[in-house]
């Protein structure tokens, strides 16, 4: 049966979208997730609600007990997860709006645990592959849905994300553009390596809602110009995101 887990981030902490949602409070070996489950139908599918900053956005990037919401999701046999998180732009050619469906990433964090896999057991030695991160079947879906509803997307794209809640100095943003990332965020790593962990396919909606520091000819990326540019769009990302849920099976 498949049943989708949503992690929402930045302007959907608490979104009215669900249909018949129930709350559910999920305790995990490694703590509590960053807030309760609202389980309910998004169109025609089961889906488990997720809020990666807590409802009331209290949580910082680096405090996020990632493991945690993973293995929540796992628990309530999620079969798949797509999340959302708005982004800067490390290129010209990505707009403020624009829909980005990466399928890399660079883990720029330094304090995060990034793994479910503490220890190894005798013979059982735990070392995921991690070459192609974000799942095709999933990131396909959202290409193709982006097309029908004639969004502004980019189909490919490397997502860097950084410790947080600092953003880049000038210095670091030239730098990553160097390195190839296209945009950059706080959220995606460890999520997407411990849903790999679990074998459990995961794609992320990433909104681009500045340029970064990098830029001369614009104003350094602020919180403020974030959840303006993620307000003005989210619901686009929320039709995305309804969208794409429709198609999988």
């Amino acid at each position: 049966m498949v049943k989708i887990g949503v992690i929402g981030g930045s302007g959907l902490e608490d979104p009215e979208i669900l249909k018949k949602a129930t709350e559910i409070k999920v305790s995990t070996p490694f703590g509590d997730p960053s807030s309760s489950l609202l389980e309910g139908m998004l169109g025609n599918k089961n889906v488990a609600l997720l809020s990666r900053h807590g409802r009331k956005h209290k949580i910082p990037p680096t405090q996020v007990n990632n493991r945690a919401n993973i293995y929540a999701l796992n628990e309530q046999r999620c079969t798949h997860i797509i999340t959302t998180t708005a982004c800067g732009s490390l290129r010209e050619d990505i707009e403020r709006g624009d829909m980005v469906i990466p399928d890399q990433f660079i883990d720029f964090t330094r304090h995060r645990k990034i793994t479910f896999f503490e220890e190894f057991n005798k013979g059982d030695l735990k070392h995921v592959s991690m070459a192609d991160p974000f799942d095709n079947m999933l990131r396909n879906i959202i290409i193709s849905s982006c097309k029908e509803l004639q969004f502004k997307y980019h189909s490919s794209g490397t997502v860097l994300t950084i410790e947080g809640p600092r953003f880049s100095t000038r210095a670091e943003s030239r730098m990553f553009r160097m390195w190839g990332a296209d945009v950059i965020n706080m959220s995606i790593a460890p999520e997407v390596i411990l849903a790999n962990e679990l074998g459990i396919p995961y794609a992320t909606i990433a909104m681009s809602t500045d340029f970064d520091s990098w830029k001369d000819d614009e104003e350094p990326v602020s919180w403020e110009e974030v959840l303006k540019v993620f307000n003005q769009n989210v619901d686009n990302v929320i039709r995305l995101i309804l969208k794409a849920i429709s198609k999988i099976d």
